[in-house]
């Protein structure tokens, strides 16, 4: 009798361990972030064009989505460079960012933007990039920072951002 409850107690205790390794894996494991505020047209075009089909591609399989609201959530999980336009699409590993989407141009643009964010994740040096100061960024085709900015000025139907 008491021979079982020490192989009951001992089971009990790997199976907690267990759950633990997992969830200290899936802690580290990549993630995309996207960070949105409330009233951005972008985002709601990102929620009806990609939104449904995104938990239902490969994609999610490696890098799961998750939804910060700047205007609502305090606690940001990525602090490596401001988020100055909404959505920003954070690729990060382990807790660190590889590279980014600034804005949202369209279905098409997305998904390509986010291949080569991937790519990134799959390069032997994507660890050192994120260590790096400045983020990679994969914004709007022919968008610099300055750009960005000016992109930003431009009238909300001509730019991919909030």
């Amino acid at each position: 009798m008491r021979f079982a409850h020490i192989i009951g107690t001992a089971l009990r205790v790997c199976g907690a361990l267990c759950i633990v390794a997992m969830l200290m894996q899936a802690a580290d494991a990549a993630e995309l972030v996207m960070y949105r505020r409330d009233g951005c047209p972008w985002c709601a075009r990102w929620d009806r064009e990609i939104g449904p089909i995104y938990p239902k591609t490969e994609y999610n399989q490696s890098v799961p989505l998750r939804l910060i609201n700047l205007d609502h959530d305090r606690d940001l999980p990525i602090t490596r460079g401001a988020i100055r336009y909404t959505p920003t699409f954070v690729l990060a590993d382990n807790g660190k960012e590889i590279g980014r989407i600034e804005g949202y141009p369209g279905e098409e643009f997305f998904w390509v933007r986010l291949a080569n964010l991937l790519e990134m994740l799959k390069e032997p040096g994507a660890a050192a990039a994120a260590a790096s100061p400045a983020p990679r960024s994969t914004s709007a085709p022919g968008a610099s920072p300055a750009a960005a900015t000016s992109m930003h000025s431009r009238p909300a139907s001509s730019s991919p951002f909030c």
